[in-house]
Order: C-alpha cells, then sequence, then structure tokens
C-alpha cells in the first residue's frame, strides 16, 4: 500500500493567506463571530451596524478561560465589546486614524458600564507601531483590556481549525488549499474545487447545510431533497470538501448504488460517497430506487465501516420513490433523521444569498444601484430559488430585465418564463451550441469534432464551427461549464451549469418542430428515451416534449430499442420506463397498434416484483384501456405462480398491481398463499439454500429478499392469526438456515468518532440593509 503524508502535513507549508476583503461587510462579521465562537469557546452575539451604539457583537456572560486561549491571555471579567472592520480593498493598512469615530463610541459604552474589554478584529495589516497607538487611545477611553486582531490573525486561526473551517466552508475558496490539506486531500480538493469556485465564493452556511453536517457526523448518511435550483449538489459538494478536510475523505462521485458498493474499500474507512440525483435527475427512474432497495444493507455497512454518504433528489421525485424503498430495513430513514429539506430558508440567508450573488456578478455599478432597493423585496420571493439568485447577478441573463420591482420579483418567482425569452434572444452561435450539448448528453467533448447528425444541427441552426467554438467558450460560466463530468475523468468539455438551464432549453427546443426532429435523428435510442416526453400532460421536470405529429418516429426508435435489449437488461429498464411513465393513452396506442405482440412478452415477466419494471407498464396500458381479457387472465396466472413459487408478495403493496389486480383476485391470491405455502416452504428455503454462493455475500444479507417478502405478507394478513402464524413459521425455519450456514453477518464498528461541532446562535434583527453597500465597486 502506498504511504500518504499523514493528516496535517500540509502540501505548502507557510503564512496562509485568505482573501477577506472579498466578503461583504456582514460576512465578515459573521466570520469573526464564528472564529471567536471557535476559538474562546464563549457565547457571541452580533448587533447591528446601524443602531448598535458602537458594537458590532458582545461576549455575554462571565469569560471562562478556555483550554487553548490565542491572543486571550488573563483577560478580566466585564462585559465584552467586539468591533469588525472590514475593507474590500487587497494589502490595505488600518491606521487608528481610521478609528476616530470608534474611540468616541467606546468611551460613552464604558461610561454606561457596557464595555470592560474591547475586541477589534479586521481583515487589513495592523503595524506594530499602529497596534501600541490603538491599544493606548481604547485604554485612554476606558477600557481595561483591549486586544486588536488583525487579518492575518483570522487567516492563521482559520488555517489552523478544521471544526472551524467545516460551518464557514467559504473560506475554502479564499485562499491556498495546499495551506490546509495534506497532499492526498490537496490533489482530490483541486479537482473538487474545478465545479465548487464560483460556488464557494457565493456560499452561505444555511440551517440545511448545518443539519447535514451534522446528520453526516451523526449517522455517516444525509438526504438532500429540495426543489430544482434550491442548491442541493453545491451543499453536497461543500460537505465533500469539509469531509476532505474534517476527516481525510477520499470522494467519490458515484451515480448510483451499485457503483457505491463497487468503490466501497473496506481497509479505506474514510470515503465520501456523493450521488446527485439519487433517484433520478428529472423523473423517478424506478430502477435506481430499486438498487437503493437492494443494497441498502451494503451501504449501511460501509457506512458503519466509516464511510459518509450524501445523496441528493428532487422532492417529487423522492415522495414517488419512497414507496419503493422499504424504509424499514433502514430506520433512520423512516424516522426523517437523516433526511434535510434544502428548501427551507430563513429570511436572513436568502438575504445573504441574494447579496453574494449579486455583489460577486458581472451587473455593472448602476445596474445594482437600480436594484438595490427592491432586493430586500426580492429575497422574500416565494419559492426563493438562489439559482434564480445567480442568474439575477448575471448580465446575460438580465439583458431585458425591467429593474423595478415586480421586474425583478417575477425574475426571481419565475424564472422558466424569463430562461425562455433568454434563449430566443441569443444569436445563432450560441443556440447552435447549446443545441450541441444538449444533444450531446453527458458532455459535448472538447475539442470539437463533429459528427453528421451534429453538422446537421450546425446548418439548420445557421451556426459556423468558428463561431459556435466562440460561443462555447463565451457561455462557460454562466450556461455551461466546462470540465468532466461528476464521477467521469475520461472525458473532458462542455456540460449545462445546473440542470434547470438545461430542461429550459429543453422546453425552448420543443417549440421547433424541425430541431426536435433533428434531435431524435441525432442521438441513440438510450439518450433520446432518456431525455424525451410523449405526455401532453404538465407533469413535474422538463423533459423534451415530442408533439404527436412525431409520435410515429419515437415509436420507430422504441421498435430498435425493443429488439436490441431482449437480453440487455439495463436497456429493458429505460424501455419499460419510458413506456410506464412518459407517454399518453394516444401514443401507447399507436405503439400497440404498431407492436401488437408487446403486451403478450409484457405478461412474461419474472420475480421479484419490487424489481421487475413489466407490471408498470402493463398497469400504464390497463389504464390507456388496451388490456384485453386474455391479457388480464395471463397476467393473474403468472402473479398467482409467483406468489408462492419465489415467495412473491410485491403484488400486496406496489402501487401498479392496485390497477391491475381487483379486490377479488387480491382476497384470492391471499387465499392461495395461505394455503399453499406451508406444504412448499421446505423446497422453497432448499432452493434458495441451493442458490447460495458463499463468495457474493454473507447468509444475512442474501436471504434478505426473502425476509421482505415474508414480512410484506406478515403484513397483509394482519388481521389473519392463522396466516401469520403461517408466516412466522416460514421465518423461523429462513432463519434456522441462516444459522446452519454458519456465517452470521455481523457489523463493524464505527473508525473513530466525528468530531464535534456546533451550530452557531441565530442573529439578532438587523436594521442596516445587508444591500447597503451592494452597489459600492
Amino acid at each position: 500500500m502506498t504511504d500518504h503524508p499523514r493528516k496535517g502535513t500540509v502540501a505548502a507549508p507557510g503564512s496562509p493567506d485568505f482573501a477577506l476583503h472579498t466578503l461583504g461587510w456582514r460576512a465578515f462579521q459573521d466570520l469573526c463571530a464564528a472564529v471567536l465562537r471557535e476559538v474562546w469557546a464563549q457565547s457571541v452575539h452580533t448587533f447591528a451596524d446601524s443602531n448598535d451604539g458602537g458594537r458590532d457583537g458582545a461576549l455575554h456572560g462571565t469569560w471562562q478561560q478556555p483550554p487553548d486561549p490565542i491572543g486571550a491571555q488573563d483577560v478580566p471579567d466585564g462585559p465584552f465589546v467586539l468591533q469588525c472592520k472590514h475593507t474590500e480593498k487587497a494589502d490595505t493598512t488600518l491606521a487608528p486614524s481610521d478609528l476616530d469615530d470608534e474611540f468616541a463610541k467606546v468611551q460613552a459604552l464604558v461610561e454606561r458600564g457596557l464595555c470592560g474589554s474591547y475586541v477589534l478584529l479586521t481583515n487589513a495589516r495592523v503595524s506594530g507601531t499602529s497596534e501600541a497607538t490603538i491599544r493606548q487611545r481604547l485604554l485612554d477611553a476606558g477600557v481595561r483590556y483591549p486586544l486588536v486582531l488583525d487579518g492575518q490573525w483570522i487567516c492563521d486561526t482559520i488555517a489552523s481549525r478544521q471544526r472551524l473551517r467545516t460551518f464557514v466552508p467559504r473560506v475554502y475558496g479564499l485562499g491556498d488549499l495546499s495551506q490546509i490539506l495534506d497532499e492526498r486531500a490537496y490533489t482530490q480538493a483541486r479537482v473538487l474545487l474545478d465545479y465548487l469556485q464560483e460556488e464557494l465564493a457565493t456560499f452561505v452556511v444555511t440551517d440545511s447545510y448545518r443539519h447535514a453536517a451534522q446528520a453526516v457526523q451523526d449517522h455517516g448518511i444525509v438526504l438532500l431533497l429540495g426543489e430544482p435550483g434550491i442548491g442541493k449538489s453545491v451543499i453536497a459538494a461543500t460537505l465533500a470538501m469539509t469531509a476532505l478536510d474534517a476527516w481525510g475523505c477520499l470522494t467519490v462521485n458515484a451515480s448510483d448504488a451499485d457503483e457505491l458498493v463497487r468503490h466501497w474499500n473496506p481497509d479505506e474507512p474514510n470515503q465520501f460517497f456523493w450521488i446527485d440525483d439519487a433517484f433520478g435527475s428529472v423523473r423517478h427512474e424506478r430502477h435506481l430506487t430499486d438498487n437503493w432497495a437492494r443494497r441498502m444493507r451494503h451501504v449501511m455497512t460501509a457506512v458503519r465501516g466509516g464511510a459518509k454518504v450524501v445523496l441528493t433528489s428532487r422532492d417529487y421525485i423522492y415522495r414517488d420513490a419512497r414507496r419503493y424503498l422499504k424504509e424499514s430495513t433502514y430506520p433512520l430513514l423512516h424516522e426523517q433523521q437523516v433526511v434535510v429539506d434544502a428548501t427551507q430558508l430563513r429570511p436572513e440567508e436568502r438575504r445573504q444569498i441574494l447579496y453574494n450573488h449579486i455583489k460577486l456578478g458581472d451587473q455593472p455599478r448602476e445596474v445594482r444601484s437600480s436594484m438595490k432597493l427592491h432586493l430586500l423585496e426580492a429575497s422574500d420571493a416565494d419559492p426563493f430559488y438562489p439559482e434564480a439568485a445567480r442568474r439575477l447577478g448575471l448580465q446575460a441573463f438580465t439583458r431585458h430585465l425591467r429593474l423595478n420591482g415586480r421586474g425583478i420579483g417575477d425574475f426571481m418567482t419565475r424564472p422558466s418564463d424569463f430562461l425562455r425569452e433568454v434563449y430566443d434572444g441569443l444569436d445563432p452561435d450560441e443556440k447552435t451550441a447549446l443545441a450541441l450539448t444538449y444533444q450531446a448528453g453527458e458532455c459535448l467533448p472538447s475539442p470539437l469534432d463533429l459528427d453528421s447528425a451534429q453538422h446537421d444541427v450546425l446548418n439548420r441552426l445557421g451556426g459556423t464551427i468558428a463561431g459556435v467554438g466562440r460561443a462555447l467558450h463565451t457561455l462557460t460560466g454562466t450556461f455551461l461549464r466546462h470540465g468532466s463530468p461528476p464521477g467521469n475523468d475520461t472525458i473532458t468539455g462542455w456540460s449545462f451549469r445546473h440542470p434547470t438551464l438545461q430542461e429550459g432549453f429543453a422546453a425552448f427546443l420543443a417549440t421547433d418542430l424541425n430541431l426536435i426532429q433533428i434531435l431524435l435523428s441525432g442521438q441513440n435510442w438510450r439518450t433520446i428515451l432518456s431525455r424525451i416526453d410523449c405526455d401532453t400532460g404538465n407533469q413535474a421536470g422538463t423533459l423534451l416534449r415530442v408533439p404527436p405529429s412525431l409520435y410515429p418516429r419515437v415509436i420507430e426508435i422504441l421498435r430498435i430499442a425493443d429488439q436490441e435489449t431482449r437480453t440487455d437488461w439495463l436497456g429493458q429498464r429505460i424501455w419499460h420506463g419510458f413506456l410506464a411513465s412518459r407517454c399518453c393513452a394516444e401514443f401507447l396506442t399507436l405503439y400497440i397498434q404498431a407492436e401488437p405482440t408487446a403486451i403478450d412478452r409484457l405478461t412474461r415477466f419474472g420475480s421479484f416484483l419490487n424489481v421487475v419494471d413489466e407490471p408498470q407498464v402493463l398497469a400504464r396500458l390497463q389504464q390507456a384501456n388496451l388490456i384485453q381479457p386474455a391479457h388480464h387472465q395471463r397476467i393473474l396466472e403468472r402473479v398467482t405462480e409467483l406468489a408462492v413459487e419465489s415467495p412473491d408478495a410485491g403484488w400486496t403493496w406496489l402501487p401498479e398491481w392496485e390497477v391491475l389486480l381487483a379486490d377479488a383476485e387480491r382476497e384470492q391470491l391471499l387465499s392461495h398463499v395461505k394455503q399453499q405455502l406451508p406444504s412448499r416452504f421446505d423446497q422453497i428455503l432448499q432452493d434458495w439454500r441451493n442458490d447460495y454462493n458463499p463468495d457474493k455475500a454473507d447468509p444475512q444479507t442474501y436471504f434478505d429478499e426473502l425476509e421482505i417478502e415474508l414480512n410484506s405478507y406478515q403484513k397483509a394478513f394482519a388481521d389473519d392469526t392463522d396466516a401469520i402464524s403461517v408466516i412466522e413459521y416460514a421465518l423461523e425455519k429462513m432463519n434456522e438456515a441462516i444459522w446452519a450456514i454458519n456465517v452470521e453477518y455481523v457489523p463493524q464498528d464505527p473508525h473513530g468518532e466525528a468530531p464535534h461541532s456546533h451550530s452557531t446562535p441565530e442573529d439578532a434583527p438587523h436594521e442596516r440593509s445587508i444591500f447597503d453597500d451592494i452597489d459600492d465597486d
């Protein structure tokens, strides 16, 4: 095994320097409060600038001497006042004359008995001579203990206090990471920063982030939920950065549960797994959820072994996926202890997010000045999307924006409407560049090497190769991102910077029938079926909606998929998922007319019902009145067979079977199971034992699926004591089989204890508007 630098040996020793001048006044004040809470372990409460009586913050209560009192030895008891002085200019030196107003305020505070000790924090440099003068003037004003802490002290403190960085992660984007991370962690951090650089500059520590960080520390896993554009992926990526720093975790950006299990290394316990859109990116993808349900025991084994897991999902997708997750197999998920709603933002968090994006965007000063009066109201937009706040700070998205309260408010609450106008106003090269990126799917490789289908898009949209090349670079940072897709470092190129930008472009494309037809011809069927929608309804998640006039072309694609997926399990899931969830009755009718044998093949579904797709498609066809009595009889015969032979209880709880089975048929099936299972179970259990392979799984994991099916029957028979006895007998026999194999599943103890952290107290209301200096340069 390769020897790595031990944790704490940084890649580039030296005095750290964080770009504190890039923070706004309020963000710097909050940073100072966090630093003092962490360093001195005292209760810090910040006050407003406009009506603070000379106090930017105060330490309340009796001073408790900290175990490691950096810069605070022998501090006397008494009321404490801290003052923050922030400058937006780099390499500035603070002079005593810059504090003339403060000295007058200090004397008034002393006379009122509100200031015994005075702590001045600034991001500027303070020379030795200036410090002595400042201290003397504070003593002359009646302060018993003056303390001056300059920008270098703050930078050194950040570099030496990892726990501080966990809850102020924005600092990762302010300085040289090689001065706070070891060599191995630094290498991974540079890759993460390719994704996070701009996001960290505007990142705000919200309650959602704190709860997520706490859940990862306490339980090793967290599920971040929220609407599109709310910032789930940024929180996940920031947690990956803090995990790299806090626990030395190597980050794996996995695509699904199988990849997580495949990459987990028991000999490398400190692994951080980040899975975006765990259950589907735009719509619920059942095969992804099924994989999580099947792999959850393996995932939790990794977590107990020291791994940390962060999943993200759109809230409407998770609501659909939750029915299939069997949350009872993981009580923390069932009890919502590790589920964090990233949508919930306090008013001050919204304001800080909006401030950061406007302040660090590219809007000219006069535009920021025009916006200034309306930003407080804009931060109260419901819903509030951080992604919309980012676009408001960029000229590319606001060229036609009316700079009044209504215009800015509409922009924040209806970002998709404005996005369509923005796309419509792009020049031909820019539209072509985005169309090629959309057509490419995951990533448009660089350098450009266009095939015939891509040249077709180029010609029809009026772009040129040279113009598209320039447009790709122009659009990078606003609409596009350049680099390797998460989890795939074998390719480099362009992708949409945010999923909502891709979905908005799909909605824009849907207005051009000619272009839709081009895109249907230029992609392979897997990409097409995962990106299009043949349902005229307005369902959550925008895909490229195909009009009825092009249904015959999609049916041709489906017939190709049908032929190519007969022995391709994953391909079948893509094909089935499209038919089950993204097709209207009109489309399904046309498809069955073109493929009359399709229903016959679908009725030959296998076990287990919770992971096979055919019943979902059959249920959708039933709703479209396309299932004939003969088809229904074959479905009933097949599920009756599986109900005992597997045994398979999926039909008792899966929603598609509520469509496929009448109440009388369900009662008939329950009676069949009650009568047949006792006499057949010994043979069933023997078949399971014969198929067991000790090289692939431990016995408990192997029998998980059987236990889940029996538990489902136990629930279905809740009011039938005789039937419950049948199931209890089966469970007892199963446990005996596990004992006979004599390899018990033993969870590993956690490796070490996560460092303790705390959340900062909620700030008092601020009278000075956070947007006060939004138009300062």
